[in-house]
């Protein structure tokens, strides 16, 4: 039987990864630079490099590759198939002419300084690819990869990860060149593109077809952390099938997540996802810093850290020329070129590859690997400090605009699809306002087909569901739920989390509207209450009252509901007292708004039974009210109650 010491062998790591990221990353953000970089510097202290915390910095990068893989998948969610075709453009042009320049001039410089051909090309392959993981995070945390320039930066990793597959074939050719392997080899590729393409295709019929029953199956059933592993399950088992057949992993999971983003689970997905995402790509960036060779840092850091810096600017210049080419304003070419400098992750499967294939000797990768490392160190500094330069030199320079996505489309956020919900969105929806509607109910989620616009399934109440469907860049957010105390917690997450979004609620009851007034929403209403004076007004009219009498009387209740409910709330009334000052009060009862003109009366044995006990109390009210007020018409069978009542309290 395993000792204790040994089941808890797992924590040191594990207690150090945590400690150097949550010492680190603050530290770097308080002073301005981007998290990747407090990760990176933390990966270089806690590895063989500086403090050796962490001795096999191998088994954290095989783990931490899957951060990428998420970060894949959720990027792929955000994108459409028709934004994807209108990219193509991008993807195929500038991406190719991106990565064919930068492998010439980098493989170029290689051969100028003593490699062969061979070494010189694989080299400039690796390091003319992008940090795909990098980008990414300095896109998302400048909130810029919705711009026509974070886009394009997209397009170009897009195409990096598609080449990946032909670089990979492409380094056997190189290790026969001249041998007369030519043959062979095209044979192999022929059968590994077929593997691809036969791969591919089963992804997207499973993905066409059955993801979406498949999480309505499983959302019916109304496990959470259920539909949490199966995002996990689809994700990494996509990412794997990809892997196999010579795609990358990554590659595998954006395409898992192109397949779901037009689903109405997208939402959920995303929340589910994110966490995962976040801390392991966190130790991604914690890995690359481990992997840099002190040593060989030490021994040649001048020649390395030229190198770094030459590397960088080249790509900088050819990537910015590039998207000038495109279109894109030299501003927006600067800002794109600076966060496709880091040299991608890529680099450290290729190098160890070419090394086995005998391109590479072992210096050659040992320094090619070092200098990747630290393209993807300096590289976020240099683009923090592009920026920097950029709002000095031109202050009054406006931010980048944002293409409108589908989140930012919606004006308003209703959470909450039933009856309420849906007769809300039918006004809004008249009016052409642009809705997102979040409900964690499957069958409200297959109703809504019929509607002309997307509801996501989801946990109203969760603050990342909440993110992931837009809140952020909503005006206000209407809260339908029909459960009192999910709709006070929506409230307090969004007052707390998003101060600028306004609260429209609707109330359950008489007790949650006080309880809603109290949390000062912006609206709130309660459920039957309009509906129930709509139809008190019709009664009215049924009974032969004018339509003008009736609409008054209606509307003169109205009014006096809402008096006695401002009362209520301010604790001015005995029922609300207690309550106001957080005790446990007594529940508000109803109350005529109209003086009765006589006490009630029950007409049978059993109606006397169960109000008997309470007419006391009624009749002492009655005589505290002003005479002409309580004034009764004559009825004889008043006396014979009251006295049968008071023999019975008595």
């Amino acid at each position: 039987m395993a000792s204790p010491s040994e089941h808890a062998s797992f924590l040191p790591p594990v207690l150090t990864f945590l400690s150097a990221a949550v010492i680190g990353v603050p530290i770097f953000r308080l002073i301005g630079q981007s998290a990747v970089l407090g990760y990176l510097v933390a990966g270089v202290l806690i590895g063989p490099a500086c403090f050796s915390l962490i001795h096999e910095p191998e088994t954290a990068a095989s783990v931490a590759e899957i951060g990428v893989v998420l970060l894949l998948f959720i990027v792929g969610l955000e994108l459409h198939l028709s934004q994807l075709v209108s990219m193509r453009r991008d993807i195929f042009g500038l991406g190719t002419a991106q990565l064919l320049l930068c492998s010439l001039l980098l493989g170029g410089a290689g051969v100028l300084f003593g490699l062969p051909m061979a070494a010189a090309t694989v080299i400039g392959i690796a390091l003319a690819l992008s940090a795909t993981a990098v980008a990414l995070q300095l896109l998302e945390e400048r909130g810029d990869l919705g711009t026509p320039y974070g886009a394009r930066a997209f397009a170009v990793l897009l195409f990096q990860d598609l080449s990946v597959v032909g670089i990979l074939a492409l380094m056997p050719l190189l290790a026969s060149a001249g041998g007369g392997g030519n043959a062979p080899w095209l044979g192999e590729a022929a059968l590994s593109t077929a593997k691809v393409l036969g791969a591919i295709a089963a992804v997207v019929l499973v993905g066409r077809y059955g993801l979406n029953p498949f999480f309505r199956l499983l959302a019916a059933s109304g496990a959470r952390e259920v539909m949490t592993a199966a995002a996990l399950l689809v994700v990494l088992g996509t990412a794997m099938l990809m892997q196999v057949v010579g795609l990358s992993m990554a590659m595998g999971a954006f395409l898992a997540g192109i397949l779901l983003a037009e689903s109405n689970f997208r939402h959920q997905l995303e929340a589910d996802i994110e966490p995962f995402r976040g801390m392991l790509l966190g130790l991604f960036f914690m890995s690359v810093g481990m992997s840099i060779d002190g040593g060989l840092v030490r021994a040649v850091w001048p020649a390395l850290f030229g190198a770094t810096f030459a590397a960088i600017l080249v790509k900088v210049a050819l990537v910015a020329g590039l998207f000038r080419l495109f279109g894109s304003p030299w501003l927006d070419a600067l800002r794109g070129a600076a966060v496709l400098a880091p040299a991608g992750e890529f680099a450290f499967v290729l190098l160890p590859q070419a090394e086995g294939l005998g391109l590479t000797d072992a210096t050659a990768t040992r320094f090619a690997v070092a200098l990747a490392a630290l393209t993807m160190l300096i590289g976020p500094v240099a683009a923090k400090g592009l920026d920097l330069v950029l709002a000095r030199a031109r202050p009054d320079l406006p931010e980048p605009a944002t293409d409108v996505i589908e989140s930012a489309e919606a004006r308003v956020l209703v959470i909450g699809f039933g009856r309420f919900g849906q007769i809300l969105t039918q006004v809004l929806l008249a009016e052409g306002i642009n809705v997102t509607v979040i409900d964690k109910d499957v069958e409200q989620i297959r109703s809504a087909s019929r509607f002309g616009f997307r509801i996501y399934y989801g946990d109203g109440t969760r603050l990342d569901v909440l993110r992931a469907a837009g809140i952020g860049r909503v005006e206000l957010v209407c809260v339908c739920v029909d459960d009192p105390d999910a709709a006070l917690k929506i409230v307090d997450i969004v007052h707390e989390e998003f101060s600028a979004v306004r609260t429209y609620v609707r109330a359950y009851d008489r007790m949650h509207a006080v309880e809603l007034m109290n949390r000062d929403v912006d609206y709130q209403l309660r459920e039957t209450s309009e509906s129930a004076l709509a139809f008190g007004r019709a009664t009215l009219e049924g009974l032969g009252l004018q339509p003008e009498a009736a609409a008054a009387r209606a509307e003169d209740v109205r009014k006096r509901d809402v008096a006695r409910l401002v009362l209520q709330q301010a604790g001015a009334l005995p029922e609300g007292t207690g309550w106001l000052r957080g005790v446990a009060a007594p529940e508000i009862k109803p109350e005529p708004l109209t003086v009765p003109q006589r006490p009630s009366r029950a007409l049978s044995a059993e109606t006397r039974d169960i109000i008997g006990h309470d007419r006391r109390e009624a009749a002492e009210r009655m005589l505290e009210k002003p005479a002409p007020e309580r004034q009764a018409e004559p009825d004889e069978e008043e006396p014979a109650l009251e006295t049968e009542g008071a023999r019975r309290d008595g």
